[in-house]
């Protein structure tokens, strides 16, 4: 029994000493980094009974990838892996893993967010429910990157059917023939052109069917509908739509598309979600309400009452986007360092300090969205003379803040006073 007690006492000492002190370059590692990859996964139909082609879109950008000297320029190299297995994760369906290679001219295009490599991989199943791991491997750094995802595969033999939405990103036509190319994150900029969209109908006959289209925002609010007739061919009938509506601004939307039949039955229907946002924004960014609040750490208060006093939504953004264009860097281009980094920092603090309230609010998330990743952290989560409590240092300031979590649930209050000078957003 005493040699228990010993080997318990030694292994909390030991454990305060490990959470003593923190490298915060390692669990602060993802702050400011893009999303790794995207993917995109669709369903059309292969003509066959019990068997549906599951196309497969990975989109890698380049940002997200190490790229080194070559005597072409800059060269990356990585591998990705796809696999389905059954719902439950216990059998392996299929497998595909291939090798890419990006090579570009100059090192402007290794951190350019405008540059990424596409890749497409078919699989050919029956219809069911599925879950799909996608793993990317960047041979360079040796770093691996993984999405996983829930998907169902439907029966597209029944009459009629329709397959997946894809959202474009550009069509373009060759000698007649269309050449797409997908929008595989779901992060639409929506222009006054529209938002166009790609989609197949399956029918056993010619006829004419009913197409609503219905377009619905992130609190359930119907901001478009749209109804057309339209004659479809026997057999594969493919349908390029373009949405037109100035009533889509940005935030999360729904587009349905249900098909009719002449008695205005439902027959068929699918589902695509995606985010709109406007050229300059910040991809983090799905809510301006909500963005002009947290602004409170580099906005005075008589400039947030500025932007929340527009007469319209539209107004309102036009105002936040000039706020962030004046304070720019770089106001001739459209990437802001100082506008993407602070709301990099608030999604930050909304992940890791939120408690009982969004970490943005808290003590925690407060410093840090001002001042950035501290040089090192003290953690003290089982003194026992005390209640647990950090101190984190930034070494260019000369500066420590104490936070002392009173409650016992996580909730650290700053305690070291954060005035004058210190309450300016730092890059």
């Amino acid at each position: 029994m005493k040699n228990i007690l010993v080997f318990l006492i030694v292994l909390i000492f030991t454990q305060m000493e490990i959470n003593a002190q923190s490298d915060p370059s390692s669990e602060f590692a993802s702050v400011g980094r893009p999303l790794k990859f995207f993917q995109d996964i669709l369903s059309f139909s292969t003509g066959k009974i019990n068997s549906t082609r599951l196309d497969v879109f990975s989109l890698v950008p380049n940002t997200s990838l190490q790229f080194v000297k070559s005597e072409n320029g800059f060269t990356s190299r990585y591998s990705v892996t796809i696999s389905v297995m059954d719902k439950n994760k216990k059998n392996l369906i299929q497998e595909k893993t291939w090798n890419e290679k990006v090579v570009v001219n100059n090192f402007e295009q290794t951190t350019s967010n405008d540059n990424s490599k596409v890749s497409l991989k078919s699989f050919f199943i029956p219809p069911g429910e599925y879950f799909i791991r996608s793993a990317v491997h960047d041979q360079e750094s040796n770093t691996d990157f993984l999405l996983e995802k829930e998907y169902k595969v439907r029966d597209l033999s029944i009459d009629p059917a329709i397959s997946d939405i894809m959202i474009l990103a550009k069509k373009t036509e060759d000698k007649g023939i269309n050449k797409i190319s997908p929008n595989i994150s779901g992060d639409v900029i929506v222009h006054s052109e529209g938002l166009p969209v790609f989609y197949e109908i399956y029918s056993k006959f010619a006829r004419k069917l009913n197409i609503d289209y219905i377009l619905t925002g992130s609190k359930k609010e119907k901001v478009f509908k749209y109804s057309i007739t339209r004659d479809v061919d026997s057999g594969r009938t493919q349908i390029f739509q373009t949405i037109q509506d100035s009533s889509i601004s940005m935030g999360s939307y729904t587009l349905d598309i249900n098909l009719k039949d002449m008695n205005n039955k439902l027959v068929g229907s699918v589902q695509k979600l995606f985010i709109s946002r406007w050229i300059g924004v910040p991809a983090l960014i799905t809510d301006v309400d909500k963005a002009v609040d947290e602004m409170i750490y580099i906005a005075s208060p008589k400039q947030i009452d500025s932007i929340n006093s527009a007469p319209t939504k539209d107004e309102k953004l036009k105002r936040f986007l000039a706020y962030w264009k004046k304070i720019s860097p770089t106001p001739e281009s459209n990437d802001n360092a100082i506008f993407n980094e602070y709301f990099r920092r608030v999604n930050y603090a909304n992940e890791h300090f939120s408690r009982y309230y969004e970490g943005w609010r808290s003590d925690m998330g407060m410093v840090f969205i001002l001042l950035g990743v501290p040089d090192n952290i003290e953690r003290h989560p089982f003194d026992i003379d005390s209640k647990p409590y950090e101190i984190w240092e930034y070494y260019n300031l000369n500066q420590s803040f104490a936070f002392i979590d009173r409650t016992g649930f996580g909730d650290y209050r700053l305690v070291t006073p954060l005035n004058g000078d210190l309450y300016r957003f730092r890059m």
